[in-house]
C-alpha cells in the first residue's frame, strides 16, 4: 500500500466522468487499499479513484471515525428522500475550504463489492451525505458547484462555528 497524491481543484481530470470497473484485478485491488491508505492519512471520511488520478468508478466512505470503511465499486444513487438538509462540507480535492450544500437525508444506492457481487444499501444522515459528495466525484462535479453562500477557508469556517 502506499499514499498517493490527492488531486486538487484546478486538475482537469476532477471534472471527467470515470469509468466502470469491469473487473477486479490486482491493479484495483491495490487501489483500492492505496485510496483507503491515503484517505485515512488525511483524516477523509471518504474518497474517490478519480481523486488519485484514476478514473474508475470506485468510491470509499468512512462515515465515522473509527467505523468501517465501507467500498461501492460501480454505485448508482436508485433513491433519494425528498426531505434534505444543509450542511457544511469539506473535501480532500479542495484543500483548507468548507461550504454549505444541500443533501438528501436519506438515499438508497447499489453498487457492487471487492467481489464484484451487487448489494443495496440504504444511508441516512451524514452517511447519506458522504456517498452523494463521493458518488458526485465519479461524474466530474466538485461540492463547491453546490454551495448554498460562499466558500469559507477553514479558520474563517471555525471561527463561525464558535
Amino acid at each position: 500500500m502506499s499514499i498517493r497524491q490527492i488531486r486538487q481543484t484546478g486538475d482537469d481530470i476532477l471534472k471527467k466522468k470515470s469509468k466502470p470497473v469491469v473487473e477486479i484485478n490486482d491493479r484495483i485491488k491495490t487501489l483500492i487499499a492505496d485510496m483507503e491508505e491515503t484517505m485515512n492519512t488525511h483524516n477523509g471520511c471518504g474518497i474517490a479513484a478519480v481523486q488519485v488520478g484514476v478514473l474508475k468508478n470506485i468510491i470509499l466512505v468512512k462515515p465515522t471515525e473509527d467505523g468501517e470503511t465501507y467500498l461501492f465499486i460501480n454505485p448508482t444513487i436508485i433513491e433519494k428522500s425528498d426531505d434534505t438538509n444543509i450542511d457544511f462540507e469539506g473535501c480532500l480535492s479542495v484543500e483548507g475550504k468548507k461550504g454549505e450544500v444541500e443533501r438528501p437525508n436519506k438515499i438508497t444506492v447499489t453498487a457492487k463489492n471487492i467481489n464484484m457481487e451487487d448489494f443495496t444499501l440504504t444511508a441516512e444522515g451524514f452517511f447519506a451525505r458522504a456517498i452523494c459528495h463521493e458518488v458526485d466525484h465519479l461524474n466530474g462535479v466538485l461540492y463547491t458547484e453546490k454551495l448554498i453562500g460562499k466558500l469559507y477557508d477553514q479558520d474563517e469556517y471555525i471561527e463561525e462555528k464558535k
